[in-house]
């Protein structure tokens, strides 16, 4: 791929695809296969999971100490309810405040998507409906190494108390002194969850779906995480339920005349201020005037971050701006890519026909005043969303990933005369004379 302009103090020089070039959709495919789980990485966790399943809290309490410097015993696993509430009484005022002002949010837009109950007829006269229930036991992974997502506590725990799950385990980590970030604390407090672990990566994965003899195991795992804790999910799915695979954050910002280069470039930073270092950012522009003043913007503002040295790696290895000859191919970019989050920083004339083009995005936010930071945070949707190109077969999280849907039929003397019919020909076609004759016996007709 040909070089962009140069970031200035950024000694990596940006990735550009011109993509009306013969060569762009290989080149664009071969930046997002950069996403792709390294074969060590599958490896280093098969290990981790099956000695968590082996050996329980003995493998989890090794693992805490190797990854996060936490000497523990199992009976320190489990944080107290009290540690909790202590917690939110140290909060300043002011960030209690924010977390109320977010919770409202989050439950106003998620209480919106409660799945209901239903029943009607067929057209055979059968009874038909669905009803829903909240799952079991749920594991909440909250990420707390870099930094500690105290809104991903309440972009999940919120959704599964509207739900009604029974049993909520959060399991986030602790630092060497097994201390938990009271933010974090704080959040599951006002969301009225009591049930925390104080372990996160791999091996709070693995606890969560095979259990130890502290951890009771759950029924599905959901919430963000690096590179590792995604694989895990992946690896434990089939043993327990998984919400999707939301990895390192990405964001693409699709830019056109009338955007501004230092909103667009301060919304780049912002996702590559995670600083895993396999983040994804992609700036998507209709001129190269346009890439080249949000990329002077990005060095500008580069210096004046607090974690700037772990944005310029990201920016290093992740960084990719796509030239494209209007928006409806900027549309077909976005639907290759399916970001985690989505900004269309184009005319208000053209927002919603071009929202209306893309259909894999995790989160569309539409116009120069909608960073991404308010999704992230407050807007109502949760920010737990796909990444990797996931969002082309998985959506954001939901209330009804934290419910099971089962299925009601009720077939009376009428209704069964004219379902028997129909049973009777499957049957024939797929040679399953038992199936035949189950139908069949019910209304005289024994074979």
């Amino acid at each position: 791929m040909p070089p962009a302009r140069g970031l200035g103090q950024l000694q990596a020089i940006v990735r550009l695809i011109n993509y009306s070039s013969s060569s762009a959709r290989k080149a664009l495919a071969e930046f997002c296969a950069g996403a792709v789980v390294p074969p060590e990485i599958t490896a280093s966790v098969a290990t981790i999971l099956a000695d968590v399943q082996q050996h329980g809290d003995t493998a989890v309490l090794k693992y805490a100490e190797k990854f996060d410097g936490a000497r523990l015993r199992a009976r320190d696993l489990k944080v107290r309810p009290a540690q909790l509430a202590a917690a939110a009484k140290r909060l300043p005022a002011s960030e209690l405040r924010a977390m109320r002002a977010a919770l409202r949010n989050i439950k106003a837009f998620n209480q919106q998507g409660l799945p209901s109950n239903w029943s009607g007829r067929n057209a055979q006269g059968a009874e038909i409906g669905e009803r829903h229930h909240p799952i079991r036991r749920v594991g909440l992974y909250v990420p707390g190494g870099e930094v500690p997502l105290v809104s991903t506590v309440l972009m999940t725990a919120t959704l599964a108390k509207i739900a009604g799950c029974p049993e909520i385990a959060v399991f986030t980590p602790s630092d060497a002194h097994g201390k938990i970030a009271d933010g974090l604390l704080a959040a599951l407090h006002l969301v009225g969850v009591s049930e925390v672990y104080r372990i996160g990566g791999v091996h709070a994965i693995g606890a969560m779906a095979y259990g130890t003899k502290t951890i009771p195991a759950v029924d599905k795992v959901y919430g963000p995480g690096n590179a590792y804790t995604c694989e895990a999910k992946r690896q434990v799915f089939g043993t327990v339920g998984v919400d999707s695979l939301p990895g390192p954050s990405e964001v693409m910002v699709i830019a056109d005349e009338s955007a501004r280069p230092d909103f667009a470039a301060a919304d780049l930073l912002a996702q590559a201020e995670h600083g895993s270092g396999r983040e994804k950012i992609y700036l998507v522009a209709t001129s190269r005037e346009i890439i080249a003043a949000i990329e002077d913007q990005v060095a500008q503002q580069l210096p004046e971050l607090g974690r700037n040295e772990k944005v310029e790696r990201v920016l290093a290895d992740g960084f990719l701006a796509v030239l494209v000859k209007d928006l409806q191919t900027a549309a077909a970019v976005a639907n290759y890519v399916a970001p985690e989050h989505l900004e269309l920083l184009v005319k208000p004339s053209r927002q919603r026909s071009l929202e209306r083009s893309i259909t894999t995005a995790g989160a569309i936010m539409l116009g120069n005043l909608t960073p991404t930071a308010l999704g992230d945070f407050t807007a109502g949707p949760s920010h737990v969303l796909p990444t990797g190109r996931a969002g082309r077969f998985f959506s954001g999280l939901r209330v009804a990933d934290f419910m099971r849907r089962t299925s009601i039929i009720r077939y009376d003397e009428n209704s069964i005369i004219a379902g028997e019919k129909v049973v009777r020909a499957f049957a024939a076609m797929e040679q399953l004379d038992a199936h035949g004759r189950s139908a069949a016996i019910r209304v005289g007709k024994p074979r």
